[in-house]
């Protein structure tokens, strides 16, 4: 058996930045212009009004400030509130492997290799662009990498649940190095028309190289451990599968987009994640003072300080769990895996962290690692 090491990561941000007050400002637009085209409906009852979202609110609610998207104009026109997302010929790389692409040669000079030492390429991510031939396949392609490659899709938890699936087959020995990338284009899944939730998501790409220990050039993370669970929920869900062709031409999409029932997440969720990272912590032998990071999914800055809380049983210290969220926003399985590259260089040796995610399924994934 061998032992499996993160020896890169990393992240592709898109350039194109909305801020809350845009947005705020957009969809504010957009309800007005509904409220006055359904006015008969809204003044006989048969219809609710359209409420305005704010600025406040949206911090309140989630402690997001400004999400990074690939394409904004779209989103921000009150008779469109979705993305200009160009379709591409057969002949051009996709979306997902554009990005993904662009973070894995970060992640690879990182640790050091060039992409031929890559025998494993796991594409983990909430929305897939399409069936198949599979995003991974496209990507081993695109940077040259030998082996395998294949699709994962665990919604939030996608990353966390590749990085199991790769470090158990670098323990077995069938692979020595792989790639676990994660392009998240969450704003074409988001029902930015809906003021319960068109502020949560934004767009992103992130990497994570993984080895055998034996092969790190550099810095690197021993993947001590790693846990996966998922419990089925409904709370969370996305109908945009193989039946959305049936449906592209209603002119109410709404069913066929991210879709939560907030408050029930939040009841649900938060004992599950904590439960499972103290399991997993137990099973270790860990206890929290042994924790020097934790690397959360950034989902909402409420549900993430309970879980530090809750973990480390006190509130964290600054610098103890750190938050992208409020530059970020949601970017679904990638969250954890930003926290983790920005705010993992400063560790010593010896140093014990945490990558935790969770969302629908329900699932939570943990990966327990130890600065080498």
């Amino acid at each position: 058996m061998y032992r499996a090491a993160i020896t890169g990561t990393g992240v592709l941000t898109p350039s194109e930045v909305i801020t809350n007050a845009e947005l705020v400002a957009a969809f504010n637009a957009y309800a007005d212009k509904y409220n006055a085209a359904h006015a008969a409906e809204i003044e006989a009852g048969d219809l609710p009004a359209k409420a305005h979202s704010s600025v406040d609110f949206i911090v309140a609610a989630s402690g997001i400030e400004q999400r990074h998207v690939i394409d904004k104009t779209g989103v921000l026109d009150p008779d469109r509130m979705y993305p200009h997302l160009r379709a591409r010929t057969d002949e051009e790389p996709s979306l997902m492997a554009e990005i993904g692409v662009d973070a894995i040669n970060t992640a690879l000079a990182q640790a050091g290799i060039s992409a031929d030492k890559v025998d494993l390429v796991i594409c983990a991510a909430s929305n897939i662009e399409r069936a198949y031939p599979a995003v991974a396949v496209e990507i081993q392609q695109l940077i040259g990498a030998g082996g395998f490659a294949f699709d994962m899709n665990v919604a939030c938890s996608s990353a966390t649940f590749g990085i199991q699936t790769a470090a158990d087959m670098i323990r077995t020995g069938s692979v020595r190095t792989a790639v676990v990338v994660n392009p998240e284009i969450t704003s074409a899944h988001l029902e930015w028309r809906d003021r319960d939730c068109h502020f949560i998501f934004g767009d992103v790409a992130t990497a994570t190289v993984l080895q055998r220990e034996d092969d790190a050039k550099g810095d690197h993370f021993i993947v001590r451990s790693t846990r996966c669970a998922t419990v089925f929920s409904n709370n969370i869900r996305n109908n945009a599968g193989f039946m959305r062709m049936a449906r592209d031409q209603m002119d109410d999409r709404r069913d066929m987009q991210f879709m939560q029932n907030g408050r029930k997440v939040f009841k649900e969720v938060l004992p599950l994640v904590s439960q499972h990272m103290a399991e997993h912590m137990a099973d270790e032998g860990i206890v929290a003072d042994d924790l020097k990071r934790l690397w959360l999914h950034q989902a909402n800055k409420s549900m993430n300080d309970y879980i530090g809380k809750k973990v480390l049983g006190r509130d964290p210290a600054p610098g103890e769990q750190p938050n992208i969220l409020q530059d970020y926003a949601n970017t679904s399985s990638a969250g954890s895996i930003i926290a983790f590259a920005q705010h993992s260089g400063d560790l010593k040796s010896g140093d014990l962290g945490i990558i935790c995610s969770f969302g629908a399924g329900y699932s939570v994934g943990s990966v327990v690692v130890q600065k080498a």
